[in-house]
């Protein structure tokens, strides 16, 4: 034992020839090849309401190191757990920082985040009936020790609940890491990562575990890059501006100016008056708003284009009307050239007047879902200037329908938005969009209906802040901007920290989960994904494909067609 150990195992507890002994006994034991995780490995110095600050001693953490159970090997280390004694029960605690202590030679001083507790097994001395929280905390002088493999399998073990595994824990060679379906998905989850960690096949791979775990279930997934629909192509419905067919009429009224209205200022104020008074009226003409009496202007019910046309030109032509023709010309223009583009026709298409709205929520959210609980939505192919509005009325759809269903007890549904800072991006960004105000009203409120809110994005500091807060399960992989890690280090709970430290220190496929879908914070290493269930995300190889040639002159050919046709 060194000098540093004993001085501070003198100054909390005072002379205790018992204590001391167990303590100066470490090494004599270990020496003699004693099983590690019964000997201590250092004190408690002070203690606060979720941590504490503990002294380590550097011999004995030499000692472990050379421990056969990997998890003694890494005692003491940042990012590691340890155990401390209280009573009849084990404290565990994560470390999260280290320091050498200048007072004496070998002295480690650390500062520890606890994580909860559990009873001692009398035969073993390991944890058993782990729970999460503090309810007995350690006083000055406790002796702390390494947690095993065995504790650590006590404690990552399933409760019971419902439970997906998605890889190894940290690091351990055969421990599962499990997060619990019910509490990850009630409460939203966040997938954060910068680019090239594998954020994608990790999405994948929860998404398919989710599927396989629940194959009667009900997500949309929004993919703005076509990534996905290689990974899902034979277990999900895969959507596109080929087959999406999503009728125009489904918009309200905030969506129909998005779309229609390109004036700013006063005049945006004028031109959506406009709007307003022929949308109700195109919608009125529909023999279901006939029967159904009183409707609004953001009734989904279907209207023609031509009889919103004939209105707005009847309009135009009155000699009461309070304004010029020139907000009715901007409005009809914008039309028209929606109609005539095909780049819209998924969208503005006459085929798409008929009131087709079961059909294509049906299809949307899986209901029934035919052995493929999991719908793709490709908006790679749309417009770039509608792209958020119809992300808007994709999840609006998700959140009127989980309302207006409340009575029927539908079944919960999973929206999943890849790239969400673009779609909820933070007031610096904000463009005052519906989709950024439907999706934080999700985030907010979604849980109370049975919807949930699974972020995917690698620009965690550009989403909206109050978004982020309410994703009760954060999956962290490696980040290198220092804005995002700060950012994720004010939504994550606090017991996490000494594991956020270690967030640009993690590989690829690697990453930090806290909160509620998990017990307690855990370091995973993700597992493999089979080929034909991976992402069309991979890196290209520059090498390998500069390397070879022939045919390009067919390719940028059948490019330029594919350009001049828009798809």
């Amino acid at each position: 034992m060194t000098d540093h150990v004993r001085q501070d195992f003198e100054r909390f507890t005072g002379p205790n020839p018992a204590g001391e002994e167990e303590l100066a006994q470490a090494h004599a034991q270990t020496s003699g090849g004693q099983n590690n995780a019964r000997l201590p490995i250092g004190v408690v110095l002070e203690i606060s309401g979720s941590g504490s600050q503990i002294a380590l001693d550097l011999q004995r953490i030499n000692e472990c190191m050379a421990d056969p159970d990997p998890s003694i090997a890494m005692t003491g280390q940042v990012g590691s757990q340890i155990k401390i004694r209280v009573g009849d029960s084990w404290l565990l605690a994560n470390v999260r920082d280290q320091r050498k202590d200048r007072r004496t030679e070998g002295g480690i001083i650390a500062h520890i985040d606890f994580l909860g507790e559990g009873g001692e097994e009398k035969l073993t001395g390991r944890i058993h009936g782990f729970k999460r929280g503090v309810t007995r905390y350690p006083i000055p002088g406790a002796m702390i020790y390494p947690a095993t493999t065995r504790d650590l399998e006590q404690i990552y073990a399933s409760d019971g609940r419902a439970s997906i595994t998605i890889g190894k824990v940290f690091p351990t060679k055969d421990i599962r890491a499990g997060l619990y379906i019910d509490a990850m998905l009630g409460k939203h989850f966040a997938l954060l990562g910068s680019t090239g960690t594998g954020k994608s096949t990790s999405a994948a791979l929860i998404l398919h575990r989710i599927c396989e775990a629940a194959p009667k279930g009900h997500i949309v997934m929004i993919d703005p890059h076509g990534e996905y629909s290689a990974a899902f192509r034979t277990t999900g419905q895969i959507l596109d501006v080929s087959n999406l067919q999503m009728p125009y009429w489904l918009m309200n009224f905030e969506e129909h100016c998005e779309v229609l209205l390109s004036s700013s200022g006063n005049d945006r104020q004028t031109d959506s008056d406009i709007l307003a008074k022929v949308l109700l009226a195109a919608r009125a003409k529909n023999r279901l708003a006939q029967t159904m009496g009183k409707i609004t202007v953001d009734s989904p019910i279907p209207y023609l284009l031509s009889d919103f046309s004939n209105i707005l030109q009847d309009e135009m032509g009155r000699l009461d009307k309070a304004t010029s023709s020139a907000p009715y010309m901007r409005i009809k223009q914008k039309l028209d050239e929606m109609k005539a583009d095909p780049r819209y026709q998924f969208m503005f298409s006459g085929m798409l007047v008929g009131d087709t709205m079961v059909e294509f929520i049906s299809k949307i959210f899986r209901m029934p879902g035919h052995g493929k609980p999991i719908s793709i939505i490709d908006v790679s192919g749309v417009p770039s200037d509608i792209t958020s509005t119809v992300v808007a009325v994709l999840s609006r759809l998700v959140f009127d329908f989980a309302i207006w269903g409340r009575e029927e007890k539908t079944r919960p549904v999973l929206l999943v938005c890849e790239e969400a800072h673009r779609y909820v991006p933070n007031e610096k960004n904000a463009d005052g969009s519906s989709v950024g105000k439907i999706l934080s009203r999700i985030a907010k409120e979604g849980r109370k209906y049975g919807i949930s809110l699974g972020l995917i994005t690698q620009r965690p500091s550009d989403l909206a802040e109050g978004v982020l807060s309410q994703c009760g399960t954060i999956i962290a992989m490696r980040l290198n901007n220092d804005r995002d890690q700060a950012f994720v280090r004010s939504a994550m709970p606090e017991g996490a920290r000494g594991f956020l430290d270690s967030i640009p220190a993690l590989r690829n496929r690697e990453c930090i989960i806290c909160g509620e879908g998990v017990s307690i914070p855990i370091r995973v290493s993700f597992d493999n994904l089979e080929e034909h269930k991976r992402p069309a995300s991979e890196d290209p190889s520059f090498v390998d494909l500069w390397n070879k040639d022939g045919g390009e002159e067919e390719l940028v050919e059948r490019v330029v067609m594919r350009w001049r046709s828009q798809g």
